[in-house]
C-alpha cells in the first residue's frame, strides 16, 4: 500500500514540511514517486519515520540518522559500527535521564514547598526540603 504525503502527515502527526525535509536530507532513499513527482510513501517509509522520531527523541541529529541509515544500506560489513552507534547513544540517553531525574526531584521539592505554603496561607516561615 502507498500513501500520499498528506496521509502520512495525518498518520504520524508530522507536518508535510517535516516529511519533505526528511526526504530532502536523504532519509527515504527508496521512496517511489509518481510520474508527476509526488511522493509515494510505503510501509517501509512509515517504519523509517518511527525510527527517525525515536532517534530524534534520543538526541540523534538528522545527519546521525542519515549516517545510520546509510550504514544499514551498506550491509553486514557495518554491523559493528552500528552496534557502537547504538551503545554510544544509549549512554547519551542515560545521561539525559539522570539530568531529568534531578529536575524532577527539584520540581517535587517546589511542589512540596508550595503545597505547605498554600495550606498555611503564606510562604513566610516555609523552607524548602533538602536532600
Amino acid at each position: 500500500m502507498s500513501y500520499t504525503i498528506k496521509q502520512v502527515a495525518d498518520l504520524t502527526g508530522l507536518s508535510e514540511a517535516t516529511l519533505r525535509y526528511y526526504d530532502k536530507e536523504g532519509l527515504f532513499p527508496y521512496m517511489e514517486r509518481k510520474s508527476s513527482g509526488y511522493r509515494l510513501f510505503s510501509e517501509k517509509e512509515l517504519e523509517q519515520i518511527r525510527y527517525i522520531e525515536c532517534f530524534k527523541t534520543a538526541g540523534f541529529e538528522i545527519k546521525d540518522i542519515k549516517e545510520y541509515f546509510d550504514l544499514i544500506a551498506e550491509g553486514d560489513g557495518t554491523l559493528e559500527k552500528r552496534l557502537q552507534i547504538m551503545k554510544d547513544h544509549r549512554k547519551v540517553i542515560e545521561n539525559r535521564m539522570a539530568e531529568l531525574e534531578k529536575s524532577i526531584r527539584l520540581v517535587d521539592k517546589k511542589i512540596d514547598y508550595y503545597t505547605r505554603a498554600v495550606e498555611k496561607g503564606t510562604a513566610v516561615g516555609i523552607t524548602m526540603a533538602s536532600d
